[in-house]
Order: C-alpha cells, then sequence, then structure tokens
C-alpha cells in the first residue's frame, strides 16, 4: 500500500518539517495536496517530485540568502560585490 493517501502530520514527519511548515508550503509554494473534505492529503511520490525539482527550497524567495553572501548580505570572501 505504498501509494496511499497521507495527512499532513504524516507528510510533516515524512519530510522532518512542521506542521505549520507544511500548511505554508501548500499556500506560499503550491505544494501538491489535495483538499478532501477539510482535510489536506498528499501522495508521496507527487510531493517527492515537487521536493526534487527544488520547489521546497528558499532560493528566490526575498528571504533566501544569496550563495555569493553571507546572512548579513556581505559579499563572501573571494566573491565581487
Amino acid at each position: 500500500m505504498a501509494d496511499r493517501w497521507m495527512s499532513v502530520e504524516e507528510m510533516a514527519a515524512y519530510l522532518g518539517v512542521s506542521k505549520d511548515t507544511i500548511y505554508g508550503w501548500i499556500t506560499k509554494k503550491e505544494m501538491p495536496a489535495h483538499k478532501v473534505g477539510r482535510l489536506w492529503k498528499f501522495k508521496a511520490d507527487e510531493v517527492d517530485s515537487w521536493v526534487r525539482a527544488g520547489q521546497a527550497s528558499d532560493e528566490g524567495s526575498e528571504h533566501a540568502v544569496s550563495k555569493s553572501q553571507d546572512r548579513k548580505g556581505v559579499p563572501r570572501e573571494g566573491q565581487n560585490a
């Protein structure tokens, strides 16, 4: 039964994140999820593909840190400003 529907709690445990993160990804990152009544349900293979495509990363968001800068926005050593 590898193709069963997973709950928010199960998906959070599967990905190692909080339930709040899952809900945020559904609304802000278009995480593949299906509403069944009042509940959100997930297929692991759909979520795996979404994660592999980089959709769960912070890259491209306004809060993401550039790879050429440290967390304070200062250019890393050996990087041009």
